[in-house]
């Protein structure tokens, strides 16, 4: 196994994670049964009567969950193909990154990139301090903060995906199941506004597509609640 600058990108394949409390459970399980009807508008609402922050947390971690799955295909390959500093990032990009261990962001391959990202990610799905797993627990005051800088660094992880790796995925037939991943994703993003519009220029073919798509849905079902 490759080690590049140290890091393990074998270790970028992280451990799925589970629900943290019987409530999430069942929510999560609410999602499954919309996403089945094919209605991805109405998946990602939040549900009458829950909580925001028990909505967005469950939903973090199931995009982290994804997103473990969807890179850990294609990460040996990207560790191989992208060994220097500013490789592999989308045109006219290049990510840095800063943590409270990098106080300064530092350069660093795309593979690397998303090995940091995954790592921290996961950190804060397993403070409790962040994502609470009693549900007498309050979440933190600033939560959704901590959402929203989760949600644009795994926004950078698929734009960095379908700039190197599309082909790959294509190779596997694995393709259609990126889409759709990241179609759910745009769609719960802009549900709730965790994702800057800078952010998007790095990827905006299909971004915009699925804005669109997103847009068409929320105006279908305001006109069948108006009916």
């Amino acid at each position: 196994m490759r080690r590049l600058l140290g890091m393990d990108h074998s270790k970028t394949f992280k451990p799925l994670k589970k629900h943290r409390n019987e409530k999430q459970k069942k929510m999560h399980q609410m999602t499954i049964k919309t996403l089945g009807s094919g209605n991805l508008a109405q998946a990602v609402a939040l549900p009458k009567g829950e909580d925001l922050n028990e909505w967005l947390a469950l939903n973090t971690v199931d995009f982290f969950n994804e997103m473990s799955l969807l890179y850990g295909v294609i990460a040996n390959e990207a560790a191989e193909r992208f060994t220097k500093v500013g490789e592999g990032f989308p045109d006219g990009f290049e990510y840095r990154w800063q943590d409270e261990e990098h106080r300064r962001p530092i350069r660093c391959s795309a593979p690397d990139y998303v090995d940091y990202v995954m790592t921290w990610v996961e950190g804060n799905l397993q403070n409790e301090h962040i994502f609470p797993s009693r549900e007498s627990t309050p979440f933190p005051t600033k939560f959704r903060d901590h959402v929203r800088s989760i949600f644009k660094r795994l926004f950078r992880v698929f734009a960095i995906i379908y700039t190197n790796h599309l082909k790959d995925l294509k190779e596997i037939e694995a393709d259609k199941h990126l889409n759709t991943c990241f179609k759910h994703f745009v769609f719960f993003f802009l549900e709730f506004n965790l994702v800057a519009s800078k952010e998007i220029a790095a990827l905006p073919v299909p971004t915009k597509a699925f804005h669109g798509e997103y847009m068409k849905s929320k105006s279908k079902m305001r006109e069948a609640e108006d009916a």
